[in-house]
């Protein structure tokens, strides 16, 4: 699965039991690569309320996420950064979708922006090396709808799998600029630079999670989709930069 291969929190059968006698059960949360940072440590808080619970996590591209899922890999929980990739989902989903947060776009360049790129249209100069995600990846599709917007023509140098190697071709120098969510801009600190997206041209991402229709531990997972909405999950979501 390349950069989409599975995170896990614990390697531990479906269900078992711990030494206290509980059934110990893991969930398999499969979510947008974009969440990658904020999962792990609401993972982390989830578990401390109910320790019978490990969570295993597959970060990915949410297309490549819902191809996984169709192909039979088995998740209790989808949380893909467009919720109308849900819709891709073969088997369907149990109930409605819960949204749990919203992103925004900005063009990410090299700590210091040597190439003094101040706005999209910069993005068209010749010679500048810009790197976007794969148009069925939802940053891709979200970045083609903001050049869109801007009016701006875009002859990208590669076609990334996922957000998160868009970051490290920029953030590596091995290209100029690329667009990507403001989640991630703030996540690399000072090893990037932020270029903010004025309003009228930019987009609003919407993260939805979903309990899968096969899931195997539905219960739990419907108990999980409903923490992502807590307070606390809450907080740590905005601390990340997600709007909640």
């Amino acid at each position: 699965m390349g950069l989409g291969a599975l995170a896990l929190a614990a390697l531990l059968p479906a269900c078992s039991a711990g030494r206290d006698g509980t059934d110990q059960v893991t969930l398999d949360v499969f979510a947008a690569a974009s969440l990658t940072d904020a999962l792990w440590e609401i993972g982390g808080a989830y578990r401390e309320a109910h320790p019978e619970v490990t969570l295993r996590f597959n970060f990915a591209s949410s297309s490549s996420l819902a191809t996984q899922v169709n192909e039979g890999a088995p998740a209790d929980v989808f949380v893909p950064a467009d919720a109308d990739v849900i819709d891709l989902l073969d088997a369907g989903i149990t109930g409605d979708p819960v949204v749990v947060a919203t992103n925004r776009l900005e063009i990410i360049v090299e700590s210091g922006n040597p190439q003094g790129i101040a706005t999209l249209a910069d993005l068209a100069r010749p010679g500048l090396d810009v790197v976007l995600a794969a148009p069925e990846v939802p940053v891709g599709a979200y970045a083609r709808e903001v050049l869109a917007r801007a009016g701006v023509r875009v002859s990208p140098r590669s076609l990334e799998s996922n957000v998160k190697a868009v970051v490290t071709k920029v953030v590596l120098g091995e290209a100029d600029a690329g667009i990507v969510y403001s989640t991630d801009v703030l996540a690399v600190g000072e090893r990037g630079t932020g270029i903010p997206i004025p309003s009228e041209q930019n987009v609003v991402a919407v993260y939805s999670a979903a309990v899968l229709r096969d899931a195997a531990h539905a219960a739990q997972a419907a108990d999980f989709v409903r923490f992502l909405k807590s307070e606390r999950a809450r907080a740590i979501l905005e601390r990340y930069g997600f709007g909640t």
